[in-house]
């Protein structure tokens, strides 16, 4: 090699360099505070040894290929046979208690509600386990304010949803939560303080979760020691009224060619089974489904993924769904136990300003039977609207057969409070004990 050409070598390894750098400035990495379980909070809203919330340590993070989890996703969360893994009217006393004025307004400006909306704020939230290693935007209470942070909570943490399926409450310490905004293929995150990394972390299988386009009825979760196991939790309940079903029950794959991306979604979702796309954000919500692998008439288990093809784009691979263990992707599920995949969305749903609601959602039926079930207190609470009959049949993704399985379509939104700003980046405050930088990683609720 000539010295000029080695020159001329040299000079555009530095080009390249350098454009990379500025690459790396103008999106850098957002820091991320690991949440392992069991693992006390330095400032929580809520003391953590007064049993307000139980985690469940023997959890394992499922694998991913993507980041992005939708709120209704089939088996997003988990459940169990306890009656409950969070005590909600105790979150709530505590609340209320005009000693704890100061927590409960700091509290409720998280959620952007008043002091007086928080007991029938909390009557909507669903206590659940997470099955994935979760970012989300946690808060902490310092000097009488809640303070955010960007974390990963690890499986297994039992947490309060609202209707859309969002994270909104730590049940351990009471911690308000909002959804993780940022850019999940560009974090770093910190195991300090007592978050030792934990055994099954990948750093490529978290999860960020996006609201559902529509209201739950019902959350259809897996069971985390029995995975054949499903669990139909109705929503505003902490365990009480669980129905079971089986989760290694066939659910067939629809005939979605021609279908709009998002229809297909929502179709996969009420049968029980979460669409798939390739790339890092889903494809426009009026792109055509071309074809679906496995093809239609496949039979999966509960939360199995359909990878869908849209016009103008090439094979699906789930970027927001982990693929079910027990199979690839063009093979038929076997009796294994299920996991869980994405749901189909018709792609982000932006932010109202209030947590929980996504604007314009579709209009839709809801099941039989008056509104969802809440949980007793001995303060009156607002009334719940009383959802009309159903408009179409039922279907088979959170609920038993025999007897016949809860719809899965869901009422439509009404005025509630909705999901928080930007999640922010925080700058570590001391040397982490362990750092890992995390690229791209990433069930079913819905209807009565």
């Amino acid at each position: 090699m000539t010295l000029r050409a080695f020159m001329h070598r040299i000079a555009v390894l530095a080009i390249f360099s350098l454009l990379l750098s500025g690459c790396e400035k103008g999106n850098p990495l957002t820091v991320v505070k690991a949440v392992a379980v069991g693992v006390p909070s330095l400032a929580p809203f809520f003391e953590e040894n007064s049993s307000l919330g139980e985690d469940t340590a023997t959890v394992r993070a499922l694998p991913v290929r993507g980041s992005l989890q939708q709120g209704d996703t089939p088996g997003l969360y988990g459940g169990s046979k306890k009656p409950t893994v969070c005590d909600v009217a105790r979150l709530e006393r505590f609340l209320t208690d005009p000693g704890n004025h100061a927590k409960a307004q700091a509290w409720a400006d998280v959620l952007d509600i008043g002091t007086d909306g928080i007991p029938e704020y909390l009557d909507r939230l669903t206590p659940v386990l997470l099955r994935h290693d979760t970012l989300v935007r946690n808060h902490d209470y310092k000097k009488e304010k809640a303070v955010p942070y960007n974390s990963l909570l690890q499986a297994g943490i039992a947490i309060l949803v609202d209707e859309q399926g969002l994270p909104a409450v730590k049940c351990s310490c009471g911690n308000p939560l909002r959804p993780f905004e940022g850019d999940t293929g560009r974090i770093s995150v910190r195991f300090e303080d007592g978050n030792k990394k934990w055994a099954g972390y990948e750093r490529k299988s978290v999860v960020a979760v996006k609201p559902a386009p529509r209201r739950l009825q019902r959350v259809a979760l897996v069971d985390v020691r029995e995975p054949a196991r499903g669990i139909s939790r109705p929503v505003g309940t902490t365990g009480g009224k669980d129905t079971a079903f089986d989760a290694r029950r066939r659910r067939t794959v629809p005939d979605l060619a021609g279908r709009s991306f998002a229809q297909a979604g929502r179709e996969l979702t009420d049968a029980g089974l979460a669409a798939g796309y390739a790339g890092p954000r889903a494809p426009a919500g009026d792109a055509k489904v071309t074809a679906t692998d496995p093809p239609a008439g496949t039979e999966l288990p509960f939360g199995g993924y359909v990878m869908l093809t849209v016009a103008g784009g090439g094979p699906s691979g789930p970027t927001t769904t982990p693929p079910p263990p027990h199979s690839g992707p063009r093979t038929p599920a076997t009796s294994t136990p299920p996991s869980s995949g994405p749901a189909g969305p018709s792609g982000p749903s932006s932010s109202s300003g209030r947590p929980g609601v996504s604007p314009s959602p579709p209009p839709s039926s809801t099941a039989p039977g008056s509104a969802s079930p809440k949980r007793s207190s001995s303060r009156p609470s607002p009334p719940r609207s009383t959802p009309s009959p159903p408009t179409s049949a039922p279907v088979t993704s959170s609920a038993p057969a025999p007897p016949p399985p809860p719809s899965t379509t869901s009422a439509p939104l009404t005025s509630r409070p909705a999901t928080g700003g930007p999640a922010s980046t925080e700058p570590a405050s001391s040397k982490p004990a362990s750092s890992e930088p995390a690229t791209d990683g990433p069930g079913t609720t819905v209807a009565t």
